[in-house]
């Protein structure tokens, strides 16, 4: 692929650096949406009856059946190409951060280290009720595992419906957009927000936008580079162009 001289001069200039991700980059792994994923059994639920606080307090069990049908789901799933360029960049960058709306943990499982995860991550797990973070829990059937702390029901740590984003890591998303020299938008629909904002605080801060997306998306008018087509294809290219010799 053809890059712009312009667009190599200034990756090759740039030491600020912000790329936002959303699920286009998974789905090139064969990682199914959400919706997408509701098929057979879960295919007669409404996503908010399987991702919403009012849900879980409801019917805990199902809830939690759905998230761990999904982990499973993710296991046999790996980083693509698309994925290693991301890290590629994050190695040859030296202020570099990777925002994404993906809850999967690919990012981190091909080596992405300065990583927020905005809407959690699926193979964390959570108290309820303490918040406590635990990495092993009972398999019970029957019973939505239990807390070792005080005794809540353990929950994914991610954001459902009605949920806000995480504080920490969206007050970091927002402070580097703000900041970069050049922020990347890459396989997202430009119209999750508060994520979708970030590309527009970066550009109104006077960095250069980036897209790379299967398709054009309401942000498309307003970025300084787009290029369409499959990250997994693009972002090596990217990446062998601007840093290859």
């Amino acid at each position: 692929m053809d890059f712009p001289a312009d667009f190599i001069r200034l990756m090759k200039a740039a030491t600020r650096v912000v790329v936002l991700t959303g699920a286009g980059v998974s789905q090139e792994s064969g990682l199914r949406t959400f919706r997408d994923a509701q098929t057979g059994l879960w295919a007669q639920y409404k996503p908010e009856d399987l991702a919403s606080p009012e849900a879980f307090a409801r019917e805990p069990k199902l809830v939690w059946d759905w998230y761990a049908w999904r982990r499973e789901a993710v296991k046999g799933v790996r980083p693509n190409p698309g994925h290693d360029a991301i890290v590629a960049m994050e190695q040859r960058i030296h202020d570099f951060t990777l925002i994404t709306q993906n809850v999967d943990g690919l990012h981190r499982f091909a080596g992405s280290k300065n990583v927020l995860e905005l809407h959690g991550n699926i193979q964390r797990v959570r108290c309820s009720a303490c918040g406590t973070f635990t990495e092993t829990w009972g398999d019970d059937s029957e019973m939505v595992p239990a807390c070792e702390i005080c005794g809540g029901l353990l929950r994914p740590d991610v954001v459902w419906f009605g949920e806000a984003l995480p504080r920490a890591e969206l007050e970091s998303a927002v402070q580097a957009s703000r900041a970069c020299q050049v922020f990347f938008s890459i396989g997202t629909s430009g119209l999750v927000q508060p994520a979708a904002s970030l590309a527009h605080a970066a550009r109104n801060n006077g960095s250069v936008v980036i897209e790379v997306n299967a398709e054009p998306t309401p942000l498309t008018p307003n970025v300084d580079f787009a290029f369409h087509g499959r990250s997994g294809e693009i972002l090596p290219e990217l990446v062998k162009a601007v840093w290859a010799n």
